[in-house]
């Protein structure tokens, strides 16, 4: 991935999910009458500093390191030894706020990023991106073939809930494990019958690893029998010691006849250091040959290859498969809605479920990976890059709400103490607080760094 586009991509991203989740604080401050002495998008020494002409003189900063930003406001207990606070402007200092006005200020900024997100959505499902219909294929003795799915088969329904595309019915699909492991398919067939199957993944455990959630349940996008081609042979490989060249029609491996890349790739995958037989059609004549799939340590994939490159499935598949999802002004915004709920509901699921060790820790990312990510998704369209900010903004909402001292929610926590009690937190609660939250942080942030340089040396 060029480096052009992800530290751009990845510098928006930070620019305007920091900017909207501050502004947040900033804008209920302002309407609630506190006093507010600056505005920083960034940490460390400022790249850019603009004083406001009203009466505040609210100071705005770019600064240099983009990995967060905040809000400064008049304080009484952020007064050093020697300061002033003018008499005049002691009505508006945070610390004299009532109780429900510096909550409102404090969780305006989590808000931001879920209104964010709600928005990001309605726009996306307004404009329209194209989607997959949820035409499902099936890994032979997974839970999918167990359950009886055939490839070809489209799920209408998750637990009696409508999926309408691929996407749809992947989140509603992990959306319905984490409430239960036992699902509930609506499937029409390939000859237009509406059947309902029973998924049991109470033996599945589908987040004990990074990533192949999907995957760990034989789960895949189905498309229609098409030609396998043969686009590009790598030097030095078993296909090309073979003799494979570029624009060969594979018409058979071994017994089977492949309908598409995926039952080729699978057959070659488990034939590890076994001779494969592929009948091919070159220049319009069929030869047979002989190729031994090989486990490329060097490579970082531990699963059998010969070193060919297939080609991409034909544009005219589009037409069967894809569509454009799009939607109406009022159901965008509830689409919208809808979807903002059910990621939040999904990531705190899945942050507890970390505690309990029934997530691996491996999923959680850092920097590295986000701006990876936003290189990806602004490299493949407009739409998909904001599918990416919306689910990061909800993230960085949910993450901000946890009741961790340093964090937002760790401020509710303080907040929801003092109502109860009738008094705030005394000065030493709140200094032990810090050094705690500080540890939390920064171990997370040791643990999501650690996971992305584990990322790129595989």
């Amino acid at each position: 991935m060029n480096l052009l586009i992800i530290i751009p991509a990845f510098l928006v991203a930070i620019g305007i999910l920091v900017t909207v989740h501050e502004f947040g604080h900033f804008w209920v401050a302002r309407k609630l009458g506190v006093k507010v002495l600056r505005f920083s998008v960034g940490f460390g020494k400022p790249l850019w500093r603009r004083v406001s002409n009203d009466a505040d003189q609210i100071e705005y900063v770019v600064a240099a390191l983009p990995f967060g930003g905040y809000v400064k406001m008049l304080d009484e207990r952020e007064c050093e030894e020697g300061c002033e606070i003018p008499e005049k402007d002691l009505p508006r200092a945070f610390n004299r706020q009532a109780l429900w006005k510096r909550a409102a200020i404090v969780v305006a900024g989590p808000v931001a990023n879920f209104l964010l997100a709600i928005l990001i959505y309605a726009m996306v499902n307004m404009i329209g991106q194209d989607a997959m219909r949820p035409y499902v294929d099936v890994v032979k003795d997974s839970p999918m073939a167990t359950a009886g799915f055939q490839p070809g088969e489209e799920v209408t329904a998750i637990n009696g809930i409508a999926t309408a595309s691929w996407e749809d019915m992947r989140m509603l699909l992990i959306d319905e494990y984490l409430k239960s492991p036992q699902l509930l398919f609506s499937v029409k067939t390939t000859d237009g019958s509406a059947l309902q199957r029973q998924l049991d993944l109470s033996k599945v455990a589908m987040f004990d690893e990074e990533a192949g959630a999907l995957d760990k349940l034989g789960l895949n996008p189905w498309l229609p029998p098409y030609d396998v081609v043969v686009d590009a042979v790598l030097p030095d490989t078993p296909a090309a010691q073979a003799g494979l060249q570029a624009q060969d029609k594979i018409l058979q491996i071994d017994d089977l006849k492949p309908t598409g890349r995926r039952a080729f790739i699978e057959h070659v995958q488990q034939h590890a250091d076994q001779p494969v037989v592929l009948t091919v059609e070159r220049n319009g004549n069929s030869q047979t040959l002989t190729v031994t799939p090989r486990i490329n340590p060097a490579s970082g994939v531990e699963t059998a290859t010969i070193g060919a490159q297939l080609a991409s499935p034909p544009a005219s598949l589009r037409e069967q498969v894809y569509f454009t999802q799009s939607y109406g002004v009022v159901e965008s915004l509830w689409r919208g809605m809808q979807k903002t709920w059910q990621m939040s509901v999904v990531t705190l699921k899945l942050m507890g479920r970390m505690l309990t060790g029934d997530v691996s820790l491996k999923n959680i990312s850092g920097p590295v990976t986000i701006a990876q990510y936003a290189g990806v998704t602004a490299s493949i369209g407009f739409t998909v890059y904001l599918g990416f900010l919306a689910i990061v903004s909800v993230s960085l909402g949910v993450l901000n709400l946890l009741p961790i001292p340093m964090l937002d929610g760790g401020h509710l926590f303080y907040y929801l103490i003092e109502w109860i009690k009738g008094s705030p937190v005394s000065a030493e609660t709140e200094a032990v607080g810090f050094r705690v939250g500080m540890a939390i942080i920064g171990g997370l942030m040791v643990l999501a760094l650690y996971n992305d340089v584990t990322r790129l040396l595989n």
